[in-house]
């Protein structure tokens, strides 16, 4: 892989162009988003299963700290700010919290009369897992009492092992709710274009990029897509 470059003039020169146009002095989006927080990890780093590597680190987008740089869209990196730097979890309303910045999805948590509801459960199994468990820390031991997938993107469901057994949901144990056609879309999806999706994936987020200012700096739709343990 190429060296990345400096930002050239012209691309200077675009970015404080475009830095005009927006009022980077309104910092409510930086209130809403710490609004109801409870609790995270420290380091925010989560270890695959098997050892040996990460599946999901924020640490290395710490960078993000600092002021944007000519080589990002100064949109893009306060967009970055937003998803990296909150994350844990968090109260939406009274009895309803969500984990945020896990993954590069969010899941929802729902205190059900006898346990959790849990909405799309990220995109691996060690993610999910260590929100689930962040969440019982910190609310309270609760069983999972079903799972909603709201559609067929592996980002809200793939995780689904995390947080329940593929024998809790077999045996109906654990209600598994879902759109109608949902596991026709699901395999027609990530399996019959699974191929295609990873590389458009892999150029829309540029996730085989090294986190860095002229490197990889988010998604954009959130902080950092998990390299876990996935399921169905």
């Amino acid at each position: 892989m190429r060296a990345p470059k400096a930002a050239s003039e012209s691309t200077k020169a675009l970015q404080q162009s475009f830095k005009q146009k927006l009022n980077f002095d309104d910092n409510q989006s930086f209130e809403d988003a710490r609004r109801g927080f409870i609790a995270t990890l420290a380091p925010m780093s989560i270890e695959h299963d098997k050892g040996g590597r990460l599946v999901y680190d924020l640490e290395a987008l710490s960078f993000l700290e600092e002021d944007a740089p000519d080589t990002v869209n100064p949109s893009l990196w306060r967009m970055s700010q937003l998803n990296a730097q909150h994350h844990g979890l968090y109260e939406v309303v009274d009895g309803i919290y969500q984990i945020r910045s896990f993954d590069i999805a969010n899941m929802t948590l729902i205190k059900g009369n006898t346990g959790w509801i849990i909405v799309d459960p990220l995109t691996s199994s060690e993610t999910s897992r260590a929100g689930l468990e962040l969440a019982n820390r910190e609310l309270g031991e609760r069983p999972v009492i079903a799972i909603i997938h709201t559609h067929s993107h592996a980002d809200h469901f793939a995780g689904v092992l995390g947080v329940i057994t593929a024998e809790q949901a077999a045996s109906g144990e654990v209600p598994v709710i879902a759109p109608r056609d949902f596991v026709d879309e699901s395999l027609a999806e990530n399996i019959l274009a699974g191929n295609v999706m990873g590389r458009r994936a892999t150029y829309m987020y540029g996730n085989l990029l090294k986190p860095s200012p002229t490197g990889f700096v988010s998604t954009g739709l959130g902080a950092a897509l998990s390299m876990g343990t996935t399921g169905f």
